[in-house]
């Protein structure tokens, strides 16, 4: 169903987030998917120094990601808000400058990329090896930025009139294109017949520029049926600057808050060193297994951004209150089964990554004490998705940098230097901590956005 057929200002706000947030939903499990291939393919078909390759890249990776969405949000608030005023020649305007100021940004991120990757892969780990297969990734991603930044600006424009079913629908061909691409690119092969020298770990980065390349393609075919590209006009594409402005006051925010996740949880993970090398084995295979619980709540949120930013530029302001109220109580009762089934899967999903005894005992108790502190995460996700329709994107920053930096930071540095060393104690500082920061910002919310709408 396309997005002419949706009305966010009119239609039941339940029957939204059902059209809305459950395609976003399921985009999000292609997306995860799409990069665990990536390892299997790399761990599988070259080396495990490949896969550590990817692995160690991964948080420079993520700055292109968090700046990317940053500017995704960033537009749709404001291009949503537009389409709410019916003014859409305003949101056609701003819907042209995110793409002219995606291509600057992506040139930037790439020369700055190329030239200070070696430096900061090697102050993460300085084998030789390595640090040739990440680079030889890296570059090739960094070089087609330009594609992956394009491609979530187009959804941008998209997911402001509630259409996540054309970016699902390119996360699915580019998971299953990625299966096709990534062999035939490692080897130089199709089926077992040689076609050109292979390129090992570039092939991999290779077939993930060509996935998004494609994609892009079809989000214009799709973006041609709106009222965007019914308003938009050539110089519309030449530089505003007080629109520019607009949009990166939104969005700088936006991935800056994102930033603060990766920085939140390198702090968590030296803790977690503190108990060796078992202990970051389970860690890290408790959070895989964790946030594919979370993708259901990333939906929700999509679409609370999309119905919040009509609704506000449209001002029916009770819409607003309905959605929040609506979408918090949809999203507790769904974290709450959910906490239940990683409760008990705890164990058997750790042997899934590990036989090891001791990697399976410690990410078991990470994942049954998390599971209490799944169902105040909506107070989080649904509040800081609302801000963002509302255009208030520095409280989601300032509430990214208490959360997941400032307030974990100062109280497990308490703990490790005032008490016994304890795993369990670290999750049920985070557990209290979620819980109650959760509560507090649940009242702050109802009383700022009554605030802002009065």
């Amino acid at each position: 169903m396309s997005a002419k057929n949706i009305n966010l200002k009119e239609d039941s706000i339940f029957q939204l987030f059902v059209r809305v947030a459950v395609p976003s939903s399921i985009g999000t499990i292609f997306q995860n998917l799409y990069t665990v291939a990536d390892s299997i393919f790399a761990g599988q078909m070259i080396s495990t120094t490949a896969l550590a390759a990817i692995g160690q890249v991964f948080p420079i990776y993520f700055v292109i990601i968090a700046l990317g969405i940053g500017l995704s949000i960033g537009s749709t608030s404001l291009i949503a808000n537009n389409l709410g005023k019916s003014d859409g020649k305003k949101a056609s305007k701003i819907f042209g400058q995110t793409i002219i100021l995606t291509i600057i940004i992506s040139l930037i991120v790439s020369l700055l990329g190329i030239y200070f990757s070696p430096k900061i892969i090697n102050s993460i780990n300085n084998d030789k090896e390595t640090l040739f297969y990440s680079l030889e990734y890296i570059n090739i991603i960094f070089i087609g930025s330009v594609f992956i930044f394009l491609l979530m600006t187009l959804n941008s424009a998209l997911n402001a009139q509630g259409d996540t079913k054309s970016y699902r629908n390119v996360l699915i061909f580019s998971f299953f294109l990625n299966i096709i691409l990534n062999p035939i690119l490692i080897s130089g092969k199709i089926l077992g017949i040689n076609l050109f020298s292979p390129l090992g770990i570039s092939g991999i980065a290779i077939a993930t520029v060509i996935s998004q390349f494609i994609g892009i393609f079809y989000l214009l075919y799709q973006i041609k049926k709106t009222k965007i590209y019914d308003s938009l006009k050539k110089n519309y594409l030449i530089p505003n600057f007080t629109i520019i402005k607009n949009i990166l006051t939104q969005g700088i925010p936006a991935s800056i808050g994102l930033m603060m996740i990766a920085i939140g949880s390198y702090i968590i993970l030296y803790f977690v060193a503190m108990f060796g090398k078992d202990a970051i084995a389970g860690y890290t295979a408790a959070l895989r297994y964790e946030q594919l619980f979370f993708l259901p709540l990333l939906g929700l949120s999509t679409a609370v951004i999309s119905i919040v930013g009509q609704n506000y530029g449209g001002k029916k302001f009770d819409r607003i209150k309905e959605t929040y109220n609506k979408a918090l109580l949809i999203g507790i009762i769904i974290l709450i089964v959910l906490s239940i089934i990683i409760f008990y899967t705890s164990e058997v999903a750790m042997k899934i990554f590990s036989s090891k005894k001791e990697v399976i005992e410690f990410g078991s108790i990470c994942l049954k004490i998390n599971a209490l502190g799944l169902p105040a995460l909506p107070f989080f996700f649904i509040g800081n998705a609302t801000f963002q329709g509302l255009k208030k994107a520095i409280i989601v920053m300032f509430m990214a940098i208490l959360r997941f930096v400032l307030i974990p930071l100062f109280f497990l540095s308490f703990l490790f230097i005032y008490y016994q060393k304890d795993y369990s104690l670290i999750f049920i500082i985070l557990l209290i901590m979620n819980w109650s920061i959760g509560l507090l910002y649940y009242i702050y919310c109802r009383y700022k956005i009554n605030s802002i709408l009065s």
